[in-house]
């Protein structure tokens, strides 16, 4: 069993295990299908691996892992609405398992937050799990280019003339940002190297 599916099965402990393993296997599916570069399992790995190192500081931290789960299982460049239909698709599952309807309802807020990255429900663990969601800004060069060109090779049905504009656009935007990193643990490490990154990417397009 792999860890992901080991930490899956743990945020089911009541529910029946034909559907834990159905679910998870849908899930996997969704984030192996073609196309996906990035957002892809081992995105979803990363994130999990930093709610696991900052979980002692989120008061929910299994709405976070449901929230890191769902948030790109629907993941089409050429549609506007990803972040609503992942939400969707979570509110879905967590209907089917009885999972309480308050609860419920943040995870799927959560997963909306990603499409501006504004945490406007003043949640200190959605500032967290926005933080994850970009710490791959803040990552070494080397990869960052990386992420750049799967991010490039997600878009690869869009020619350059329309590609380039719109990442310089989100470019730019992360740039006048006060602050791209809400936590201060996150600011602290990663928030000059991202700004660095970010401006390499620009200075090649």
């Amino acid at each position: 069993m792999s860890a992901l599916n080991v930490i899956w099965s743990s945020l089911h402990p009541n529910t029946d295990a034909k559907l834990v393993n159905s679910s998870y296997t849908a899930l996997v599916d969704a984030y192996q299908s073609h196309g996906r570069y990035y957002h892809n399992s081992s995105h979803i790995q990363q994130l999990v691996s930093l709610q696991q190192v900052y979980v002692h500081q989120l008061t929910d931290p299994e709405a976070v892992l449901f929230a890191i789960f769902f948030h790109d299982i629907i993941y089409n460049p050429l549609q506007p609405d990803n972040e609503e239909r992942s939400a969707a698709a979570a509110v879905t599952h967590l209907h089917k398992i009885n999972y309480p309807v308050e609860k419920t309802a943040k995870i799927s807020d959560f997963i909306i937050a990603t499409k501006t990255h504004i945490n406007t429900h003043h949640d200190p663990d959605l500032d967290y799990f926005l933080d994850f969601d970009l710490q791959i800004l803040g990552a070494s060069p080397e990869t960052y280019r990386a992420y750049a060109q799967q991010i490039r090779q997600e878009y690869q049905v869009y020619p350059d003339d329309v590609y380039i504009p719109g990442r310089r656009k989100v470019l730019q935007h992360f740039l006048e940002m006060p602050a791209i990193y809400v936590t201060p643990a996150f600011r602290e490490l990663y928030e000059t190297a991202a700004r660095t990154n970010i401006q390499a990417e620009l200075n090649t397009l």
